[in-house]
């Protein structure tokens, strides 16, 4: 157990991440001393992870924590700090950490005005709301926002609870945060279409069979980025990628009334992005580009069947 002071620590937000993240800080000492959950959800999972925390308001939390951890949605986030601030249930020299991955402590403004220091505190993972998210927050990054003494006392949270503290500047937080959903929450979309794929064609347990190659191509794709690249548009196949999206578009026809028939133009997209990574020389990257790009003379149709004018 860690030999810094021990906290009174209030969560708002009972959430998957708020109350992990106090569960975790729980463990090391601090003391929770209430949780707001909204949700038979939430409050399932406070029982859970923070068994004997009192449920009480925001309000009353404010009053009663020393810190006080904002886990609510980014949208939520402002609107929160200002009513806070506005009901003058902030007596200042209160700590408020909130891990919106979105914001830095710009958000947090109002309560700043109130004599609370500020911390944006940001961890990179997926949260399944369970104790099996934990261990996982060992080595975890927490992407942190900070000034002055309030970056030391950001450090030692996430030092405390096993994860690695990394400074994100103020401007930088909309760009980092693109970043980190752009990767994971579009590479879920992107695995779910390839299991509707495989599973269109009777392949029992889909995400079995792709694990491996998946597992495969994200570990060299981290090591290595754009090398990592393999498959059609790499070697320049233009015959295997437009069988490919033939085979696609039949298949996002055949299920539209029931799935997204979506498949074949996230394809497109994604391969033109291999395409400008893939190093192919100019006359095979152009005989690719030729497969996936619509041609210019049936947008210029379509416009004009548009746009009579």
């Amino acid at each position: 157990m860690s030999a810094a002071p021990r906290l009174g620590i209030g969560i708002i937000g009972a959430g998957r991440v708020g109350a992990v993240l106090g569960a975790a800080l729980r463990a090391e000492g601090h003391a929770i001393v209430g949780a707001s959950a909204v949700s038979a959800a939430s409050r399932e999972r406070a029982a859970a992870l923070l068994p004997g925390v009192p449920i009480l308001g925001p309000e009353t939390i404010v009053e009663r924590a020393e810190l006080v951890l904002l886990a609510v949605p980014d949208d939520q986030l402002g609107p929160l700090a200002a009513g806070l601030a506005a009901v003058d249930a902030v007596p200042g020299g209160q700590v408020f950490v909130h891990v919106s991955g979105a914001h830095g402590t710009g958000v947090l403004a109002p309560l700043a005005e109130r004599g609370s220091t500020v911390i944006a505190m940001h961890p990179a993972m997926t949260f399944t709301g369970t104790a099996a998210d934990l261990p996982r927050l060992i080595g975890c990054p927490f992407g942190v926002t900070a000034r002055g003494g309030a970056e030391a006392i950001a450090q030692a949270l996430v030092v405390e609870i096993g994860g690695e503290p990394v400074p994100i500047a103020e401007a930088d937080r909309p760009l980092y945060h693109a970043a980190l959903s752009h990767g994971a929450n579009h590479l879920v979309a992107l695995v779910a279409q390839a299991r509707a794929l495989l599973a269109q064609i009777g392949i029992v347990d889909p995400g079995e069979y792709l694990r491996p190659l998946l597992t495969a191509a994200l570990e060299e794709s981290l090591r290595r980025g754009a090398a990592a690249l393999t498959g059609p548009v790499r070697r320049g196949d233009s015959g295997t990628v437009a069988a490919h999206l033939e085979a696609i578009a039949e298949a996002d026809a055949s299920r539209a009334s029931t799935q997204p028939g979506d498949v074949a133009d996230t394809y497109r997209a994604l391969a033109l992005a291999a395409l400008a990574r893939a190093g192919l020389s100019a006359q095979d990257e152009a005989r690719v580009r030729g497969i996936l790009s619509p041609e210019p003379a049936a947008e210029a149709g379509q416009a004009d069947q548009e746009d009579p004018s």
